[in-house]
């Protein structure tokens, strides 16, 4: 199966002179062309996991394999648009100069896939939270990854704008059958996007699970209807523990050294 095998992946910090295991053993397969869900509470070591497969920071031990094309992109919680370019210049500000002028069509396609037409003169100051965001997924589409990184890219927006987009991120995968791993702490956000889910716990994967498989593939999902239901229980019981994360730990240390 294409896409990224991670391998015994282990990974700790140094915090106040100590060593702070934040994953220990991790295995995990994640395919390619469709949207697999980290999920976890804060602290529980997603957003290490997430930059370790993307190639941002380096194991301590283990291996990330992953097959073709190691062309990785992220979208960040914050869009991190350039403020002074527009929304068609920051789209295709991470390509050449060469792909900039190959790909103008490609480009134009894209804003039209993320909603953005009309609006590529435009600066991010002129733009709504979730139209920002658009333009940082669209920046991400541009490159031609073989797998968009997603760090909790919603979790800044109001409540129906996140659920705008929740739709839009879902179209938009559908359109251009990208590789997707998302990360969240919310449940609710894992069982509406997630071909696939994998909880994070300690450090840990605690359990994984097949959402596609358990709705028969529709990606019309009712969260308030089985077998979405069983789910969340499920998950909830899988983070129902007394264990502290990695960043309580942290917290930990600093109390007992004052």
């Amino acid at each position: 199966m294409a896409g990224i095998e991670i391998v015994d992946l282990k990974k700790s910090y140094d915090v106040e002179k100590r060593e702070l295991p934040v994953l220990t053993g991790i295995n995990l397969k994640i395919p390619e062309k469709q949207i697999t869900v980290i999920l976890g509470r804060s602290g529980c070591g997603k957003t290490t996991l997430l930059r370790l497969a993307g190639g941002l920071e380096k194991p301590d031990s283990g291996q990330i394999v992953c097959e073709g094309s190691h062309r990785m992109a992220f979208v960040f919680q914050e869009p991190r648009l350039m403020p002074w370019l527009t929304v068609e210049r920051n789209i295709s500000f991470g390509l050449r100069r060469k792909e900039r002028q190959e790909n103008r069509e490609r480009i134009r396609e894209i804003i039209r896939v993320v909603g953005l037409e009309g609006f590529e003169g435009a600066y991010p100051s002129q733009l709504s939270g979730g139209m920002q965001q658009r333009a940082a997924l669209a920046r991400a589409l541009a490159y031609r990854p073989s797998f968009i990184m997603m760090d909790e890219p919603f979790a800044a927006l109001d409540y129906f704008t996140r659920e705008q987009m929740q739709q839009e991120l879902l179209r938009v995968q559908r359109t251009e059958n990208c590789s997707i791993l998302f990360v969240t702490h919310s449940i609710d956000e894992a069982l509406l996007l997630g071909s696939r889910i994998v909880v994070i716990d300690q450090g840990k994967v605690r359990k994984e699970y097949q959402v596609d498989d358990a709705v028969g593939g529709r990606r019309e999902r009712n969260l308030l209807a089985e077998p979405l239901i069983g789910l969340k229980k499920d998950i909830l019981k899988q983070l129902n523990t007394d264990a502290k994360t990695g960043t309580d730990k942290v917290l930990d240390i600093k109390q007992q050294e004052d």
